[in-house]
């Protein structure tokens, strides 16, 4: 791309904030080139944490000294409005000054926020928060998650559309492969919305996407399927199942190896592995949520990850733009 790419960058929200936003740029911009970031946020605290970095003249900070706080609740954080570091980065957007905005503040604030300032992408009529989820062989991209607690019919085949869209933008050589989330394989399992869908998403034929038929939660990451549509109850508890399982793994295996000198000794001797191991589980290598329906693209990075969370949520938002995420959706979507 000959011009260069504007990511707004909402650098008070979240834990550690901006000093992990900073030193995400910083990370990002040193693996990429041609990318221009408009910062948000209070001057006074951002400008002597860039100069402590290396970032150089690739950026822009649109002072603010106002900012959405975590407890504040979606309503409070639309009426507190227009002079927060959130509402000038989404702004940023909806005058075409950006390309993508992302910031890992609150997620009601940032979704009821969006939809204030942007539109919707025309035939849709829900949004959708999808993210990464890694299986056996890649990546999936997983939703809803949490943006709809209800879903008919239609938001089903819409999600299956845009989570189909986002797969090809971020994964262009891979074919999109989509199941829907449910109890059971047999077709004649689930209740009368997913039985009705998948009769819907059986009969409709596309080039974006293979339907798959149904994938029950213990099959998620096996990676026959890479686009897995629910709506966003289910969604979100399998998504903090999955997160919590990893933990746990991740921690009694930790304790097991570091409780004998066989176990340390067996870490040294497979520390490769372990870290390959370790990497696969790591949430900081999937962050950036994209909140799919809208007419731009934002990205919700997670409000407890540090830099290097930040820095994937950022390379999130190059791919999506670069793989013109929100040209696919609309393109497909008739």
């Amino acid at each position: 791309m000959s011009n260069p790419i504007n990511i707004a960058v909402d650098a008070m929200g979240g834990e550690n904030s901006p000093l992990k936003i900073i030193k995400g740029i910083e990370i990002h911009s040193a693996s990429t080139e041609g990318i221009f970031y408009n910062i948000f946020g209070n001057i006074k605290t951002i400008e002597p944490l860039i100069k402590k970095t290396n970032i150089t003249d690739n950026y822009k900070i649109i002072h603010t000294d106002k900012q959405i706080e975590d407890t504040d609740s979606p309503l409070s954080a639309a009426k507190k409005g227009k002079d927060t570091s959130m509402w000038l980065s989404i702004e940023s957007l909806k005058k075409n000054e950006s390309d993508a905005v992302v910031s890992a503040g609150n997620t009601g604030a940032l979704f009821v926020i969006a939809k204030l300032n942007l539109s919707m992408i025309e035939k849709i009529d829900k949004p959708a928060l999808s993210a990464l989820w890694p299986n056996k062989y890649g990546m999936n991209i997983v939703l809803d998650l949490g943006a709809n607690i209800e879903c008919n019919e239609k938001n089903l085949v819409d999600f299956s559309l845009m989570g189909a869209a986002l797969h090809k933008s971020l994964f262009e050589n891979e074919e999109a492969k989509v199941a829907l989330l449910n109890i059971g394989s047999e077709e004649l399992k689930g209740n009368n919305i997913i039985k009705n869908t998948y009769q819907m998403l059986n009969e409709k034929k596309n080039s974006l996407f293979k339907f798959e038929g149904y994938i029950e939660g213990n099959h998620i990451m096996d990676g026959k399927v890479n686009v897995i549509v629910t709506d966003g109850f289910t969604g979100n508890i399998a998504l903090k199942t999955a997160e919590g399982t990893a933990n746990f793994i991740t921690s009694e295996l930790k304790q097991a190896l570091n409780s004998s000198l066989i176990g340390k000794l067996s870490s040294l001797l497979n520390i490769k592995n372990l870290k390959k191991f370790k990497n696969k589980l790591d949430p900081r290598l999937y962050n950036g949520a994209i909140m799919l329906g809208l007419d731009k693209p934002v990205i919700k990075s997670h409000g407890s990850t540090d830099e290097i969370g930040f820095a994937n949520s950022l390379k999130v938002c190059e791919k999506i733009i670069k793989g013109n995420l929100i040209d696919k959706i609309k393109k497909n979507i008739n």
